[in-house]
């Protein structure tokens, strides 16, 4: 017997440093440590309840993560019955605007449903596309929305490179279309994930007609065509996810379906360094390899 209380003392001794008390946190901020830029991330894993904060409660740009707002206020309004997947949205020539996606390359006037336009803003981020949801749903309501899931820190300003329009809100030239916080943004995804349509704090059990659109959403989500963040390390898992990104902005948001459950990642760089145009931007490598060390971690 003492020769095998001398084994497990000699068993700890040697153990890696890693595995005698280092926290998933202790981790992560390893893995920030010397990065050329800032980082927020909120992570929860929804089957245990675990969660993991850096910074997570900073107001940060979100780039294009803020579509899923916008999204997530398309469901509302269509359980409410104020507007319908098959809803027919016209393309007009000024509604056409740069960066992401495909609706400038083709002629005009095009009419498009409204799913179409909810596709392929998430699918492949287009900044056209988006514009055309927000004005079906109105900017206003997407914003007393964000209220309305009592999201504090987090604010749609305008339309994608459309001026706002007034009044402008103090801080919006600082964080351009819009703002929020790693911990904020984590909810809105966790609402997709959990199918969560109610009133919040009020959950209850999505009906039929909740779970078709919920499903309609999360396979937008699932064919996201921005792969080189958070799905880039997690190969064989399903990820549900909409990224973001600006010159020295590098974003994602996403649900990985892993072993034992999902998990909801939330992960902010800003102010970068690196801004490159490349799938090797440091701040999407950086998001994949927290991202991996999370769920290695949980699962």
């Amino acid at each position: 017997m003492r020769r095998f209380f001398a084994f497990l003392l000699l068993f700890a001794a040697f153990r890696p440093a890693s595995a005698k008390g280092s926290t998933l946190e202790d981790e992560l901020r390893a893995i920030t440590s010397g990065y050329q830029g800032k980082v927020a991330l909120y992570a929860i894993d929804l089957h245990s309840g675990q969660t993991v904060a850096l910074d997570a409660d900073t107001p940060v740009p979100t780039a294009s993560t803020i579509k899923l707002t916008v999204l997530f206020e398309a469901l509302k309004q269509i359980q409410e019955g104020r507007v319908h997947f098959d809803d027919r949205l016209t393309l007009a020539p000024d509604d056409q605007v740069e960066g992401s996606g495909v609706l400038t390359l083709f002629d005009t006037p095009l009419t498009i449903t409204f799913k179409d336009a909810l596709t392929m803003m998430i699918v492949v981020s287009d900044n056209t596309a988006t514009n055309l949801a927000i004005d079906h749903l109105g900017l206003e309501n997407i914003d007393k929305r964000i209220q309305w899931m009592g999201l504090s820190k987090t604010w749609l300003y305008k339309k994608v490179f459309k001026p706002p329009v007034p009044p402008v809100p103090a801080d919006q030239p600082q964080f351009g279309l819009g703002k929020t916080t790693a911990r904020e943004m984590a909810e809105v995804m966790q609402l997709f994930a959990t199918c969560n349509l109610a009133a919040p704090n009020a959950p209850s059990e999505p009906s039929a007609s909740d779970r078709a659109l919920c499903d309609a959403a999360l396979k937008m989500l699932k064919a996201q065509s921005d792969n080189a963040a958070i799905p880039r390390y997690l190969d064989g898992l399903t990820v549900a996810n909409k990224t973001g990104a600006l010159d020295a902005v590098r974003n994602d948001v996403g649900i990985v379906y892993a072993k034992n459950g999902p998990i909801v990642i939330s992960a902010f760089t800003y102010e970068n360094k690196d801004q490159r145009w490349t799938v090797d931007n440091a701040g999407q490598v950086l998001i994949a390899k927290l991202a991996k060390a999370i769920v290695d971690r949980w699962n």
